[in-house]
C-alpha cells in the first residue's frame, strides 16, 4: 500500500499539491475497496477474509493508479467502490467459472482493476477536486472512446506477449515442474530453500 504511494504520488516528478491529491485518493480508493471486498465477502459467507480484505485493497490501487493524476477524494472513493465490486466479481468469473489459474489475481484485480480505472477516468477526471479534468472541448464520451482504445490495444497487445513469452519459455524450459518436485516442494526443490522449519 505504502509503495504504490510512490509510483502514484510520484508521478508528478515533484513534492506539490498534485503529489499530495495523488496520494490522498490512492489512499481512499484503497480503503474503499477494502471495506467494499469485506462486505460483500460478510454478506455472501457470513464473515470476511483477511486475504479478501487485501485483495480487495490491491483491486482500489490498481483501479485508482490511471486516475491518481486526475480525480479529486471523491474521485478516488468512487474508483475504489467500482474496483471493489468489479474485482470481486471478475475473480469469481476467472477462477471459478472460466477456471484459470490466476495466479495473485492478476487477471482479475490487476487487468481488470486497471482497465476500469482507465475507463471511468474519463467520467471522474476532476470529480472532487473543483474542475473537469479534461481538456477544453473535450467531452467524457470521446475521452471514453479514446480510453476504450487504450484498453483494447493493451489487452491485445497482452495476450499476444503472454502466448510469445509462454511459447519460448515451454520451448527452453518447460512449463511445469516434476510431480516429484512439487511433492517435495518448490522452495527446496528450486530453491534449495525451506519454507517452514517445524
Amino acid at each position: 500500500w505504502v509503495g504504490w504511494f510512490g509510483f502514484n504520488a510520484g508521478s508528478a516528478v515533484a513534492a506539490d499539491q498534485n503529489a499530495g491529491m495523488a496520494m490522498l485518493v490512492t489512499h481512499l480508493s484503497a480503503a474503499t475497496a477494502s471495506l467494499v471486498w469485506v462486505v460483500i465477502e460478510k454478506v455472501k459467507f457470513g464473515k470476511p477474509s483477511l486475504v479478501g480484505l487485501v485483495t480487495g485493497t490491491i483491486a482500489g490501487l490498481a483501479t485508482i493508479t490511471p486516475a491518481s493524476g486526475s480525480v479529486g477524494p471523491m474521485g478516488g472513493i468512487i474508483l475504489g467502490l467500482a474496483g471493489g465490486i468489479v474485482c470481486y466479481f471478475a475473480v469469481d468469473l476467472v477462477k471459478h467459472k472460466m477456471k484459470i489459474d490466476d495466479s495473485l489475481d492478476v487477471l482479475a484485480v490487476h487487468g481488470i482493476g486497471g482497465a476500469t480505472g482507465t475507463l471511468l477516468v474519463a467520467f471522474l477526471a476532476g470529480v472532487g477536486s473543483g474542475g473537469t479534468g479534461l481538456g477544453e472541448g473535450v467531452t467524457a464520451g470521446s475521452q471514453f472512446m479514446v480510453q476504450a482504445t487504450g484498453v483494447i490495444a493493451v489487452g491485445i497487445w497482452s495476450a499476444v506477449a503472454t502466448v510469445v513469452i509462454v511459447l519460448v519459455t515451454k520451448a527452453f524450459v518447460g512449463l511445469r515442474a516434476s510431480d516429484d518436485d512439487e511433492t517435495e516442494g518448490l522452495d527446496f526443490s528450486h530453491h534449495g530453500e525451506s519454507a517452514y522449519k517445524l
